[in-house]
């Protein structure tokens, strides 16, 4: 074997190394949860991020998230992909915990404080960073197929804009997400009937 070729074998097995994501739990430090001012997650996020680099605690505080779910929505008819909050006024720190870290991140401007049991902050166990977070497996295919979230509900009333029943009016009956399919009630003759359309088939009214 000559030596370009173990130098080739060693640049490959370093390369799989890197692709073998580690799961959030195994990463340094622990993960915390942050109740943050109502709308001011984002703000809390670029705060504690500021702040840790001006204080140089890069090395004790390591992230700060937002969870968040990517979704789809109809808006006009369209498929549109949007990113909303997981958990509304709630933000995620992974760090060590310590006197200065603890004093640090609760005193940053919009946070309200830890989540934990009286003062004391509770890190998140490993099933539930897995619950928020998701295991690799579940990040990779939230990446991949996102959910889906029509903006309308059964018993709303839509119109349909397509097909031979396009320009009437009609409640939503039934919603299937897994065919992207919705079930309306028309009204064909003064008779309500049921008719299957896809979800940019109908708007709201």
């Amino acid at each position: 074997m000559s030596e370009d070729t173990v130098v080739e074998e060693v640049e490959d097995q370093e390369v799989e190394d890197q692709e073998v994501s580690v799961h959030p739990y195994d990463l340094p430090g622990e993960w915390f949860v942050l109740n943050a001012q109502s709308g001011h997650e984002k703000k809390v996020q670029t705060n504690i991020l500021t702040r840790i680099k001006n204080l140089h605690l890069e090395e004790k505080v390591y992230e700060v998230i937002i969870p968040t779910d990517e979704v789809v929505e109809i808006r006009n008819g369209k498929k549109v992909n949007i990113e909303k909050k997981t958990f509304p006024g709630y933000v995620l720190v992974r760090m060590d915990l310590d006197d200065t870290t603890w004093y640090e991140i609760r005193n940053t401007p919009s946070v309200i404080g830890f989540v934990g049991s009286g003062k004391v902050p509770i890190p998140l166990s490993k099933r539930e960073v897995e619950r928020i977070l998701g295991t690799n497996e579940e990040i990779e295919v939230k990446k991949e197929s996102p959910k889906f979230k029509p903006d309308f509900e059964v018993g709303e009333t839509v119109r349909v804009t397509t097909g031979p029943f396009a320009d009437f009016n009609g409640i939503i009956e039934e919603i299937n997400l897994d065919q992207s399919k919705v079930t309306v009630l028309v009204n064909i003759f003064g008779r309500e009937t049921p008719v299957e359309l896809g979800f940019t088939d109908i708007v709201k009214n």
